[in-house]
């Protein structure tokens, strides 16, 4: 089964307060019908960088079966590291920028590396804000939730 999933952190511009992401997920069933899942959440004390991780990892734990997933975000972080092989290169080094410089959101990237295991997964970077309808999309949703929610949805991104 081919899947997009569409992702947006936003931190509304301040990563002490609250933020959100969006996560929208387009499939098509064995009839042929589009198909259309949306996820958003609040967060507190995070940064953007997370919200975009968290965005495509609930995304990606969300599907049961393994997909062919294209996974759309305006994160440079997230699609370059993947792109970029950063992770591996992180995992030889024992996930350490250098001796002393631990990598951030190593959590979250082994949590990321688990949900992406069972899928054939390509990340495509969608310039933000460009009028890029899903994107727009994705965004309203993180919107909204940095709006309208303030308490910690996983603890084990408190930090």
């Amino acid at each position: 089964m081919e899947v997009s999933i569409y992702t947006d952190g936003s931190a509304r511009g301040n990563p002490n307060g609250p933020g959100g992401y969006g996560t929208v997920i387009h499939f098509t069933d064995a009839k042929g019908t589009l198909h259309e899942r949306e996820f958003s959440a609040g967060y507190v004390k995070t940064t953007n960088n997370r919200m975009e991780l968290m965005a495509a990892i609930v995304g990606l734990e969300a599907l049961i079966k393994p997909c062919q997933v294209t996974l759309y975000s305006d994160s440079q972080y997230l699609v370059k590291a993947f792109n970029d092989h950063w992770i591996d290169g992180w995992i030889k080094k024992g996930w350490m920028r250098s001796k002393s410089e631990p990598v951030k959101n190593v959590d979250l990237w082994k949590r990321l590396l688990r949900a992406k295991q069972p899928h054939q997964v390509n990340f495509v970077w969608v310039r933000g804000h460009n009028g890029h309808e899903m994107n727009e999309r994705c965004d309203q949703l993180a919107t909204s939730a940095a709006d309208g929610n303030n308490l910690l949805v996983d603890e084990g991104l408190d930090e």
